[in-house]
């Protein structure tokens, strides 16, 4: 059977139009600043996207399934901008799109307000928004237009109606949780406030397609936005629960209709010998794997900890013998798995465009298995082309963030960003004070004489951003950390745990530390592995 290509989260920016100013070459590029601070990268998208492409193009794949997250943050430009990108390669190479709706695709009933920064040439910024009530702020300028709304259901599954949401003359087979019938109106269901006293009419986008003889593509929609307590405006936004950290851990209560419609897909695909690839856009395991309770005991809930589904979501989605399931959402390259008496379930998480590591991956069924590789993005022409820009605005006002420009591909860039995440984000938001202040003063080679061994000299910054493209990039960060490296991290791990500190203090915390680290080493293969889906285990393959 021929192979599928699982693309997430490449969250397009279209960086030649603005919304209220035009079309021109760089006219949208997102402020550095901006950039540095999330956890994805903005204008970067642009060039990474149609790379990502043009490598499943020269690949000879045809069928691309994405995890959703296909838009920056769901603006109708934006939205438009990548649905035509996306036409372009099916009507060129003949590349065939299957989507699921992520978090920034649409919001809710009604939709809601974004605004976003943009550079000007001489490194101030322009504030631009479908919201007339918001602030200018430190913007130079401020323009309203509705172009940047992102939509609700209705009208963002209307713009992505060519990626399977809606039956085509060339899909083989079609159904949705409630029939045959594709119109959005037959596709709805009641939800409730957490009180019971608000209800809600949403629609569900999940679908199932037979693209090609014997292949079922199973698409859930995995957004659940949960009206909160008191009768409040349907359509603004503050009247939902944001779905970014709901996910599974709301699917069992809110939509349980879905998992039983995904259990009778999984009894009839075995019966029929379909070959079945369910995806959603959040995970339906905990990526965090065997380091989850350690790294709560390290920082508490972190925001990868906090959606993390729990044991009882893993079981409710495993006893509906879909066996795999392919994820994006957290922007990570790792693979879990989740097994009890009768029940199992292995959940690959796919990385993104816009966050280290850049790559996809490759499913193929093979008899009674699935394998799956994973494609690094390589080489990617003008990943630079907002530099000059960037350039402006730190000659402007200065920026902590300047080493992001002396990047020399798109993976640099985003392994340099990694460390701007640490520095800025994650150590000041996540790790305990004291820790937080250690890092940038403690060395590993001090941290071995702790423990009675010799080690280089490193600063222990560069191990937390080696930890952290770990936690990301499982595999795929390996080449970036030398031999030396790893060897100290799995000596220290090792030394740390030879000993028992006393509770609470800062040689317990760093033997904690690094048994997530040594773990992170060690963890189940996401590079390139073979899935056995009658048995739910997976084993390292070689290419």
């Amino acid at each position: 059977m021929e192979p599928i290509a699982v693309v997430a989260d490449p969250h397009y920016h279209d960086i030649d139009y603005r919304p209220g100013g035009g079309r021109g070459p760089g006219v949208a590029f997102r402020t550095l600043a901006d950039t540095a601070e999330s956890t994805r990268v903005f204008n970067e998208s642009f060039a990474a996207f149609p790379a990502l492409l043009d490598d499943i193009v020269a690949r000879g794949i045809r069928i691309v399934v994405l995890l959703g997250d296909l838009t920056d943050d769901g603006q109708a430009s934006t939205m438009r901008a990548a649905v035509a990108l996306l036409d372009r390669y099916r009507a060129r190479h003949g590349l065939r799109f299957f989507a699921t709706p992520g978090n920034h695709d649409l919001y809710a009933i009604h939709g809601r307000h974004q605004g976003k920064r943009f550079l000007e040439a001489d490194g101030s910024h322009t504030f631009v928004t479908s919201d007339p009530a918001a602030a200018q702020g430190a913007a130079g300028a401020r323009i309203v237009d509705p172009d940047m709304y992102c939509g609700g259901y209705s009208s963002a599954l209307t713009a992505m109606a060519e990626l399977g949401f809606f039956r085509r003359p060339d899909h083989l087979h079609w159904e949705c949780p409630f029939g045959s019938d594709d119109a959005l109106d037959a596709r709805t269901f009641e939800i409730r406030s957490a009180d019971g006293g608000t209800v809600r009419r949403m629609i569900d986008a999940s679908y199932l397609v037979e693209p090609v003889p014997g292949l079922w593509l199973l698409s859930i929609d995995a957004n659940v936005f949960e009206p909160k307590d008191g009768d409040g405006d349907p359509a603004a936004e503050a009247s939902y629960i944001d779905s970014t950290d709901a996910g599974w851990n709301a699917m069992v209560r809110h939509k349980p209709f879905v998992l039983d419609w995904m259990a009778e897909v999984a009894r009839r695909a075995c019966r029929l010998e379909k070959r079945l690839l369910p995806f959603s856009h959040y995970p339906a395991l905990d990526t965090l794997g065997e380091t989850h309770a350690d790294e709560v005991a390290l920082f508490g809930l972190t925001g990868l900890a906090r959606r993390a589904p729990g044991p009882a979501i893993a079981r409710a989605v495993a006893r509906t013998a879909i066996g795999v399931h392919f994820s994006g959402h957290l922007h990570v390259n790792a693979t879990t798995c989740w097994r009890d008496d009768d029940a199992h379930l292995v959940n690959v998480g796919v990385p993104s465009t816009v966050a280290f590591p850049p790559g996809y991956k490759i499913a193929a069924f093979e008899r009674g298995d699935l394998t799956v590789q994973t494609v690094a993005l390589g080489e990617v022409s003008d990943h630079d082309r907002a530099f000059a820009a960037y350039g402006a605005e730190i000659a402007r006002a200065g920026s902590a963030h300047a080493s992001l420009v002396e990047a020399s591909s798109l993976g640099d860039f985003l392994s340099r960003h990694v460390a701007e995440l640490v520095a800025h984000r994650y150590l000041p938001r996540e790790w305990p004070a004291e820790m937080a202040r250690l890092v940038p003063t403690f060395d590993l080679a001090e941290a071995g004489r702790m423990v009675g061994i010799v080690t280089e000299p490193l600063p222990f910054l560069a191990a937390v951003e080696d930890w952290y493209r770990l936690r990301k990039g499982g595999e795929l960060a390996l080449p970036l950390i030398s031999l030396a490296r790893l060897g100290a991290y799995r000596s220290l791990a090792a030394a740390f745990a030879a000993h028992d500190w006393p509770e609470g203090s800062t040689k317990a915390w760093l033997a904690g530390w690094f048994r997530v680290l040594r773990t992170c080493l060690e963890g189940n293969p996401s590079l390139d592995f073979r899935i056995d889906l009658a048995a739910g285990t997976i084993a390292r393959s070689d290419r």
